[in-house]
């Protein structure tokens, strides 16, 4: 199965799902499945610095977080367009990129996790500090995003539809990314970024640019993630939240973007099913996540290329 067939199989499932949740007289599958969308989209955002780029950040909640509390915070002022909380949450997810990242990407390896780690949960903390957005304990949205001036996003079909939209489009921007000049120097610099100096490019400045725009997609997660929970807290950019986004791209494989989309709708799905079983899921999802690994070094997306081999 060629990586344009598998993405028209996977996105036209999930076009088909609301359909199927209305057969089977469950419209929680539709909350469910927003959801994944969302963790869909932070885990494309990561799988583009991580799998192309080299950068495992251990902070990119940080940047879902922001996405999320545009939201809350604009809501506030009587500003309850979503172009606009989309737009807030990128601006303030590039503005805290550009920071972090030009200092974080003057160091490798463990120090570069480490920091980007430090980074998020300054963030994290910054917001507990906010009193008037309820600090640790957060703030209840009143009332979704409008959309063309209306409030369309209350129903959740909608939501779910507009979610899937954007998912799409970010999804073929990053495919068009990796395969653009500025994609193969990004894996060049992510190979050997001497060798890509002494031929004329800066890994620095393109290493840079993709970290902000992995930025700028995960806020927008963030916002579509406060529309569906109704709710925004700090818990939306703690450490572990990144770790589970960095669990997603492993488990559908590291630089494979439809791998990202996969791993995160893998990783919710087994949360919910494991969940019913035993409050111990935790061990039973890392348990599969070690199976998983042991077979494919690329993850789920690595084991059907296998299979698919004579």
């Amino acid at each position: 199965m060629t990586r344009r067939n598998a993405a028209l199989l996977l996105f036209s499932g999930f076009a088909l799902l609301p359909f199927v949740a209305t057969m089977l007289g469950d419209s929680y599958l539709v909350v469910i499945a927003t959801r994944i969308l969302g963790f869909a989209i932070a885990a494309l955002a990561l799988d583009l610095i991580l799998g192309y780029g080299g950068m495992v950040s251990f902070g990119h909640a940080a940047y879902v977080g922001i996405g999320a509390y545009s939201v809350a915070i604009l809501s506030r002022a009587g500003i309850t367009d979503l172009g606009a909380h989309l737009l807030a949450g990128i601006a303030g997810a590039v503005l805290f990129a550009l920071v972090t990242g030009a200092i974080s990407l003057r160091t490798r390896g463990i120090y570069f996790i480490m920091i980007t780690l430090a980074f998020a949960q300054m963030a994290f903390f910054f917001f507990v500090s906010l009193s008037a957005y309820g600090g640790d304990d957060g703030v209840t949205l009143r009332a979704r995003s409008t959309l063309l001036g209306r409030p369309l996003l209350e129903d959740d079909r909608t939501l779910y539809y507009v979610t899937l939209a954007i998912l799409v489009a970010l999804y073929l921007l990053a495919v068009a990314i990796t395969r653009s000049r500025f994609g193969r120097v990004l894996t060049g610099a992510r190979e050997n970024p001497v060798r890509m100096q002494a031929i004329g490019f800066s890994p620095f400045r393109y290493q840079l640019t993709a970290f902000v725009i992995s930025g700028a997609m995960a806020s927008v997660a963030g916002v579509m993630l406060a529309n569906q929970t109704g709710f925004v807290s700090p818990a939306f950019m703690n450490w572990h939240v990144s770790g589970e986004l960095v669990v997603m791209v492993v488990l559908g494989g590291i630089g494979n973007l439809l791998g990202a989309v996969a791993g995160a709708t893998i990783a919710l799905l087994l949360e919910e099913w494991l969940g019913l079983l035993t409050e111990h899921w935790r061990l039973l999802f890392g348990l599969i996540l070690v199976v998983i690994v042991l077979a494919s070094r690329d993850g789920v997306s690595g084991l059907f290329r296998r299979r698919d081999r004579p």
